[in-house]
């Protein structure tokens, strides 16, 4: 899912191309992608771009006579910038958004339409489509604490709710917790006040490092490749490979469609977190340390957490049925 630094090189990346421009008509191709119907999308058509913001990881277009274009790519939607009057791709085009020096195209891979486009008329109406999450790029270590502690939850969950910080999802949440050298799954509530300004600073620090990394790797282009798993990253996507900290294997927690990355060495004092699949198939040999994983698998000359992994894809996949 595109994220706050991907959110916000393509905001960069629009302003230059269409801050001021007409938007001449909008195409919808998937009858999925349009969530709204008053106003009508056609009278978005002939008017001026006036600006672009970010609500969390929305990308809104300003136009004028206080209409609001609102794009939400979800998990796999991407924008692509292409010369004027060109048409999507048909199988994972969603909308393309026609202005005289070009055409924005909106697509999603995938065949779960999540991706969402509404039009709306008035700051009041825009205002209901903000999860309300405090912009940690504007804010202060006073109102970052005050937002952290509003409810008492697991790091990882805190730093990708909406509702509490704008714009972090699963993989800038797993960056900002090694930089923090955080265990996941600490309670918002108990961090001493030294692991409070870690984690303040390590957001902002990671969020402003991406952003401008993104913004060198599209350069005077329209970014392109935005993805979830980037050369680079300290340990989101880099299941079983070394820390580039500390040279452990980096582990992770799975549950429904996402999973957590992180550094039992930096960031839980060697102890590994239980994923619920893996537990429920080792049961009583769940290691419960790097130290004690690393005898595992010398003991059943497995590849370690890779191994571990792949049981765990095993449990969570069921029983299989026996050959004939």
């Amino acid at each position: 899912m595109p994220e706050l630094p991907d959110v916000i090189v393509y905001i960069e990346a629009l302003e230059a191309r269409v801050r001021g421009a007409t938007l001449e008509r909008v195409r919808v191709l998937s009858p999925f992608v349009l969530r709204s119907v008053d106003p009508p999308l056609a009278a978005a058509a002939g008017r001026e771009v006036r600006g672009l913001r970010r609500l969390g990881k929305r990308i809104v277009l300003e136009l004028a006579d206080d209409l609001f274009l609102v794009l939400h790519l979800m998990i796999a939607g991407r924008l692509h910038w292409k010369p004027a009057g060109a048409t999507p791709p048909g199988k994972i085009g969603l909308a393309a958004f026609d202005f005289s020096a070009g055409t924005l195209t909106m697509t999603e891979a995938g065949t779960k339409r999540r991706a969402a486009l509404h039009l709306v008329r008035g700051e009041a109406a825009l205002r209901e489509h903000d999860p309300g999450g405090l912009d940690v790029l504007a804010a202060d270590a006073a109102s970052f604490r005050r937002a952290l502690e509003c409810r008492n939850h697991t790091l990882k969950r805190a730093l990708t709710d909406p509702g509490i910080l704008s714009g972090i999802g699963n993989a800038y949440s797993d960056e900002i917790l090694h930089r923090a050298r955080l265990s996941p799954v600490r309670q918002t509530r108990q961090l001493t006040d030294a692991e409070r300004i870690r984690l303040f600073a390590a957001t902002r620090d990671t969020l402003l490092h991406w952003c401008e990394r993104l913004r060198r790797e599209a350069g005077p282009g329209f970014p392109e490749g935005v993805t979830a798993f980037r050369e680079g990253m300290a340990v989101h996507g880099r299941y079983g490979q070394p820390c580039p900290q500390c040279g452990a294997p980096v582990q992770r927690i799975v549950y429904a469609e996402n999973e957590t990355n992180y550094c039992a060495r930096c960031q839980t004092g060697d102890r590994l977190l239980a994923d619920r699949s893996l537990s429920r198939l080792l049961h009583a040999d769940w290691p419960r340390t790097l130290e004690a994983l690393e005898e595992r698998r010398r003991a059943s000359g497995t590849g370690g957490a890779r191994s571990a992994g792949r049981a765990a894809s095993r449990a969570r996949r069921g029983p299989t049925r026996p050959s004939a």
